[in-house]
C-alpha cells in the first residue's frame, strides 16, 4: 500500500455494521489502515470487541458497540455515539444481513424467516442511511457503500436473502438521487461467494464453486474490502448510484457453458 493510499481516510469517522467477522471485518481493517477511525458494531459485542482491539494493537483507531439493524433505537444510537466519538461521521458501510437456508418447498417457507431476513439486509440499511444521512451531509465528504450480492442479479437460491439484496441495490439508485444534491454519494459492491465463516467446514463446497468463477478462485474478505475502499474514497468522487460486481467475473462469464460447448 502506498503513503498516499495509507492517508486516504485521514480524520474520516467511518461506522460498519455486521463487523465483528468476514467481510465487515475486513473493511474495518482495511479502513483503519488507511487512517479511518473506525465503529466496529454487530449484534456479538465481544466479537466487535474483537476486531476493535486487534486494530488498535496494529495501531489504528477504532471503538465498538453492539448494534442490532433491526431496531431502530440500536441504529440511531449507533449513529449518535459514532459522531460523539469522532466529531464526524463521513462514510457509512451498511454490511450487516440475514441469510436463512430456503425451504425445500417454497410454499413451506415461513413468514418469520422472510421478515427476518428483509428487515435485517434491507431495512436494516434503510435504519441505518436514515440516521446516518444528515451527518453524512454535513461531513462535505459523505459516502454510504452497501455490501449487496449477486444473489440480487441472478438466481444461486435463498428467495428472502436474494429479494433483500435486490431491494438493497434499487435503495442504492434511488438514495443516491436524494443524497446526491446534499454532497453524499451512494454505492453498492456485489460480491459473490467469499470465504467467509459463513462457509466454514465447507471446504470440498468452496473448491467446486472455484471451477465455475472465470479467475478461478473464490473470493477473500480482502477482495471486498478494497472495492468498498475505493467507492468511499475521494477517488471516487464522480461515482454514485452504481452497483460495483466484485465476483471473479461470475455474472459476467458463463463459464459452464463455455466448458459444454468445448466438449462437443
Amino acid at each position: 500500500m502506498t503513503p498516499a493510499a495509507r492517508s486516504r481516510f485521514d480524520g474520516y469517522g467511518v461506522l460498519i455494521t455486521g463487523a465483528g467477522q468476514g467481510i465487515g471485518a475486513a473493511t474495518a481493517r482495511r479502513l483503519a489502515a488507511e487512517g479511518a477511525r473506525v465503529l466496529v458494531t454487530d449484534l456479538d459485542r465481544d466479537r466487535a470487541g474483537r476486531v476493535a482491539a486487534e486494530i488498535r494493537q496494529s495501531g489504528g483507531s477504532a471503538d465498538s458497540l453492539a448494534c442490532d439493524v433491526s431496531e431502530r433505537a440500536a441504529v440511531e444510537a449507533a449513529v449518535a455515539h459514532a459522531v460523539s466519538v469522532f466529531g464526524a461521521l463521513d462514510v457509512l458501510v451498511n454490511n450487516a444481513y440475514s441469510c436463512t437456508p430456503d425451504s425445500a418447498l417454497f410454499e413451506d417457507e415461513p413468514d418469520e424467516a422472510w421478515q427476518r431476513d428483509l428487515d435485517v439486509t434491507l431495512s436494516g440499511a434503510y435504519r441505518c442511511s436514515r440516521a446516518a444521512l444528515p451527518h453524512l451531509a454535513a461531513s462535505g465528504r459523505g459516502a454510504i457503500v452497501s455490501i449487496g450480492s449477486v444473489n440480487g442479479e441472478q438466481d444461486f437460491g435463498n428467495h428472502a436473502y436474494s429479494a433483500a439484496k435486490a431491494g438493497l441495490a434499487s435503495l442504492t439508485r434511488t438514495l443516491a438521487g436524494h443524497a446526491g444534491p446534499r454532497g453524499v454519494r451512494v454505492n453498492l459492491v456485489a460480491p459473490g461467494t467469499i470465504r467467509t465463516d459463513a462457509w466454514a467446514g465447507r471446504d470440498a463446497e468452496l473448491s467446486r464453486l472455484s471451477g465455475l468463477y472465470p479467475l478461478g478462485r473464490v473470493g477473500e474478505p480482502e477482495d471486498i474490502a478494497a472495492a468498498v475502499a475505493f467507492l468511499a474514497s475521494r477517488d471516487a468522487a464522480w461515482v454514485t448510484g452504481t452497483t460495483l460486481s466484485v465476483d471473479g467475473g461470475l455474472t459476467a462469464v458463463n463459464t459452464a457453458f463455455r466448458r459444454a460447448l468445448a466438449k462437443e
